[in-house]
């Protein structure tokens, strides 16, 4: 699974989009408010482990997740 962190601009919040091997894209929340998205995909127990990788990447890199 890949994340990618991006910066919102004016209005838009910034958000995360969690994607597969094949980049198809699994879940699109805002930061900080992830909990629905991730309970969705069944990840909603390790919500922290996650949340605490998308708190230090910076905008605009993906980042491979290993879970």
């Amino acid at each position: 699974m890949y994340i990618i962190k991006v910066k919102g601009v004016a209005k838009i919040p910034d958000y995360v989009q969690l994607r597969d091997e094949e980049f198809t894209l699994l879940a699109y929340f805002r930061v900080d408010r992830p909990d629905k998205s991730l309970e969705k995909l069944g990840l909603g127990d390790q919500k922290d482990a996650i949340m605490s990788v998308i708190n230090e990447m910076p905008f605009g890199i993906i980042r491979k997740l290993e879970l």
